[in-house]
């Protein structure tokens, strides 16, 4: 069934129709989720729509799959320099080259990101070191008028643990189907498009590397909470990357996580009373419906010991979800079957 959607999608894919084809790799995924080679044409398709963070997810996949095919990481050289990520971009090619020697593209690639990088830096030397000037009407030169650049629409901020970073954007009353949310190898992208509103988008190059598919995050009534999972114990001294970033500190068991770091120039601010505060506010939170029973399961959950925890999760999972059983003792020696609720019939799909 997966060769035939494979085939399918690259019948869609030859005729440009990208949506289709996407639509297509991303079922035969699920049908074969170990298959490089899906992931690789599935991040292509991905280039094509320009959804360049997507791509590049794709193709780490790949890689992590099978990492002796070149094709992923000309689809992530290809991705990462969509994205602005050329340092990035150039690691990868360089190692797609060094399995694909003869082709020329991972050449030609790796070129344009060396152009890129140079040109960056050149950039960021003279922003630092020439001030604007215009030419007044009586031939005098005079300052230019310096345009502050508009205020984001939400404001963020982050703090270290030693395995994590975590973001928060304080929204308020944000739907969470209108977050969507993606994470890179250096990279997350977060975007809220809420019909009639101006657009948000976030989507920094990071102080260093995370491991995305370990990534998660929560949209809550007065904010999104962004957990980024740290590919290397060391404290970020910033949220961006920087080429003049300071060096990042290694972590120690001196750390505590239960006190966290909290960045600011507000050196007067209590972060502790704020954190204490912002977790009373989760505890208190008013939620309806499905929101409301997750949060009760989660908290059960927490509060349970390890064989109420099995208990439930055994239960939960046997039952295709329609039994939540708190006892080890009922349901650890024997198969939790499905109890569909009255009127409704438990069927098992077939693929």
């Amino acid at each position: 069934m997966a060769s035939d959607l494979e085939r399918r999608a690259r019948e869609a894919f030859v005729d440009d129709d990208f949506e289709l084809a996407l639509d297509l790799y991303s079922q035969a995924i699920e049908v074969d989720s170990t298959n490089a080679a899906l992931f690789v044409e599935r991040a292509q398709t991905n280039i094509k729509l320009r959804n360049f963070t997507d791509a590049a997810g794709d193709a780490n996949k790949a890689i992590e799959l099978d990492p002796s095919v070149s094709k992923a990481y000309l689809r992530k050289g290809t991705a990462c320099m969509k994205l602005g990520e050329y340092q990035t971009a150039k690691s990868a090619l360089e190692m797609g080259l060094s399995l694909a020697p003869g082709d020329s593209r991972f050449t030609r690639l790796i070129e344009e990101c060396d152009e890129n990088i140079t040109e960056e830096e050149n950039h960021k030397q003279k922003s630092t070191s020439v001030i604007s000037s215009g030419v007044s009407t009586n031939g005098n030169l005079e300052p230019k008028p310096i345009v502050e650049p508009p205020k984001p629409k939400y404001r963020h901020d982050y703090y270290n643990t030693p395995t994590e970073v975590v973001v928060t954007i304080f929204t308020k009353g944000v739907p969470a189907e209108y977050v969507k949310i993606d994470f890179g190898e250096q990279i997350l992208s977060v975007s809220i498009d809420i019909p009639g509103e101006e657009s948000y988008y976030f989507q920094p190059r990071l102080f260093a590397k995370i491991i995305p598919e370990k990534c998660k995050f929560q949209v809550l009534s007065s904010k999104i909470e962004v957990r980024l999972a740290k590919a290397e114990s060391i404290g970020w001294t910033s949220l961006e990357y920087s080429s003049a970033k300071p060096l990042p500190q290694i972590i120690t068991q001196a750390v505590k996580p239960n006190k966290p770091s909290y960045p600011s120039s507000k050196a007067k601010v209590d972060w502790d009373k704020l954190e204490a505060q912002v977790k009373k506010e989760e505890k208190d939170e008013k939620l309806d419906g499905d929101a409301a029973l997750n949060k009760l399961f989660r908290s059960i959950y927490g509060d349970g010991d390890e064989d109420m925890r099995r208990a439930m999760m055994k239960s939960f999972v046997e039952s295709n979800g329609t039994v939540l059983s708190t006892s080890w003792k009922d349901v650890g020696s024997k198969k939790v079957e499905g109890s569909p609720p009255d009127g409704m019939e438990l069927k098992k799909w077939e693929y």
